[in-house]
């Protein structure tokens, strides 16, 4: 597991803008990966597992009660727009879903490009927190939260 957190990190590192202060520390991500209901992809250039090689994509998630919380999910830069998130993402929900779950759900600072990907996805806005984040300029944006059901 070790070297799976190294990929996540290098992923990670690559892909949050640091003005948003979305990324999480190394110490986060450890200790996230103790609890038994947090699980984690990888995806490599094709979308699928990685194996032993460089990740260019992962998925950090939480299961509780019928629901998965999609925590994180990135992919590298320099590996955006070949269609790696969305088969990311169908791995994601049908983890999820042998897990138990019949919905899925995320949060993301308003402006995310990534929202595309969730709506195109399924995803459905059910909510908003007013100036929830603050950016590395102290100015605050709001979060947008989503469902997807699972059927």
């Amino acid at each position: 597991m070790t070297d799976d957190i190294d990929r996540i990190m290098a992923v990670m590192q690559a892909a949050f803008d640091p003005l948003y202060g979305e990324a999480w520390n190394r110490r986060q991500v450890e200790d996230a990966m103790v609890f038994g209901h947090t699980h984690y992809l990888l995806a490599g250039i094709g979308g699928e597992d990685p194996a032993d090689d460089d990740a260019v994509g992962f998925s950090l998630s939480r299961y509780g009660f019928e629901e998965e919380e999609l925590l994180l999910f990135a992919v590298h830069p320099d590996h955006r727009g070949k269609g790696i998130g969305t088969r990311l993402l169908a791995r994601f929900a049908e983890t999820a879903k042998r897990r138990g779950a019949r919905r899925l759900l995320l949060e993301m600072r308003h402006g995310n490009p990534a929202e595309r990907l969730y709506r195109g996805f399924g995803f459905v806005q059910i909510g908003e927190r007013p100036k929830y984040y603050r950016q590395g300029n102290g100015e605050s944006i709001d979060a947008l939260t989503f469902s997807c059901p699972l059927e």
